[in-house]
């Protein structure tokens, strides 16, 4: 008797293709429609909500489906040199034997109470999502995270997640995120960082059950670790730390680790003091590898090797962000965004204001899918909803937070996020194995946010 073919999850990779060919289609059905840009005394360019107006339509046709993913990755080289060039040098740091010993240490120091050191990491990452909008900057301590969980009984998911879903709940439930809070209200006219008692409780709020969510599934991990989805693939990394046999924590290995804290340090001030991003990131840690290359005496040829290696084993998870970034280059060659936008505009206007405050959530939701950046979705999104939100019965401060919270939710789980597919390609995990594991906390996270929208609503949350 023959057995049953197990249903198999499509591959990233087809999963993103299907989806533009579905957004490519679209362009023939939607008639294509733009908004007027207009800039802002503050020299932000916004949408200007009275300007919509279709257009001839721009139908993509088959070379531009195709060609979407080649020019997806071009618009997108930044982040896929990025997660190149961190993943290589990580290696190269791993390659030193320095990770292995200081983490090996840590362990044996921590033994019987690793647990504890779940919700200290998230504490701390999840303040600094709340506080300065903290998402690219935690790339780097994705492959130690993972180390340690490993290490400690966990699995990788386990140490992902420490980072991501860290930062990303204190991300969505941000009190004074000034790329998303600051940039809506200042688009809304509202007090910069106003309506911050009630974002406050939301962020305590999303802490607590992402971090229970996390320690549960890390306890059961831990009694059975063949449980993992990812068990096969941990079990034969080459970067897993094997604490009866450590590596020599000598002076040699304390100064290497003294490089990558100072690293650290730097990259925190120049994202704070000079606004790093990508670019400056990438040359940081690049240069980091350089030094401890040298004081790990590995060679030039060994250094390269090592490099070369890290940025081959994250190669297949980085491309992902040139294919992601095709779904937002068929929209946009279509004229389609904006249209969609107008007419979701259009009908929440017809609902009661109790409606249109969740509906309006709802869409926030579903437009960062579309419009995965923070700052670039209140840029088409505000000026529409603020007067809509007046015409309705909704106060702005309302529209702010349903904007806050749909645009922060998903950030750790859909594959348009640049900077979550970068974390997933340095933590070498795939994206459906990450999103079968992470999807009942996002609907739990997205019912939270729905509460306290209403819970906005109700109580007329403002001041206006």
């Amino acid at each position: 008797m023959e057995k049953k073919k197990k249903l198999q999850v499509p591959h990233v990779y087809v999963l993103l293709i299907g989806i533009i060919l579905i957004c490519s289609v679209l362009t023939y059905i939607i008639p294509a429609g733009q908004y007027q840009m207009m800039t802002l005394e503050s020299g932000r360019e916004v949408v200007d909500a009275t300007s919509f107006q279709n257009v001839a339509n721009t139908p993509v046709d088959i070379m531009g489906f195709l060609s979407s993913i080649p020019r997806g990755m071009i618009e997108s080289a930044s982040i896929i040199f990025f997660i190149f060039l961190v993943g290589g040098s990580f290696t190269v740091l791993q390659d030193t034997g320095a990770i292995e010993a200081g983490l090996g240490r840590l362990t044996k120091a921590l033994s019987g109470s690793e647990i504890v050191i779940i919700p200290a990491v998230m504490i701390a990452f999840s303040l600094g999502g709340a506080i300065i909008g903290m998402a690219e900057e935690t790339l780097p301590f994705i492959p130690i995270m993972v180390s340690l969980a490993i290490a400690m009984g966990f699995d990788s998911m386990t140490g992902t997640a420490m980072v991501l879903c860290g930062a990303g709940c204190g991300f969505a439930g941000a009190f004074m995120n000034p790329f998303t809070i600051g940039v809506a209200q200042g688009i809304a006219g509202l007090p910069l960082f106003s309506g911050m008692m009630l974002r406050v409780v939301l962020y305590i709020c999303m802490l607590i059950i992402t971090i229970t969510f996390v320690i549960l599934y890390a306890r059961r991990i831990k009694k059975n670790p063949q449980l993992s989805s990812m068990y096969d693939v941990d079990i034969a990394r080459e970067d897993k730390l094997d604490l009866s046999n450590l590596h020599e924590f000598g002076g040699r290995e304390k100064l290497i680790l003294l490089v990558f804290a100072a690293s650290i340090v730097l990259l925190i001030f120049g994202v704070v003091k000079y606004g790093w991003y990508m670019n400056e990131i990438a040359a940081l840690f690049l240069g980091m590898a350089m030094v401890v290359a040298v004081i790990g005496r590995m060679g030039f040829n060994g250094f390269a090797n090592s490099l070369g290696k890290g940025m081959a084993d994250v190669a297949a998870g980085a491309l992902i962000v040139g294919f992601a970034r095709g779904i937002l280059v068929v929209m946009t060659d279509g004229n389609i965004i904006h249209p969609i936008l107008n007419s979701a505009a259009n009908f929440l206007g017809q609902l009661p204001g109790a409606v249109t405050a969740i509906g309006m959530y709802i869409f926030q939701c579903l437009l960062n899918f579309i419009v995965p950046s923070g700052s670039g979705q209140a840029a088409v999104s505000i000026p529409i909803m603020a007067p809509l939100a007046d015409l309705v019965g909704v106060t702005r401060q309302t529209a702010c937070l349903a904007f806050q919270l749909g645009d922060g939710i998903s950030n750790i789980f859909t594959p348009t996020s640049g900077y979550f597919m970068a974390g997933l390609a340095l933590a070498k995990i795939p994206w459906t194995k990450w999103a079968k594991w992470i999807l009942p906390l996002i609907c739990i996270q997205y019912l939270i946010g729905g509460i306290f929208i209403v819970i906005a609503q109700m109580t007329n949350f403002g001041p206006f």
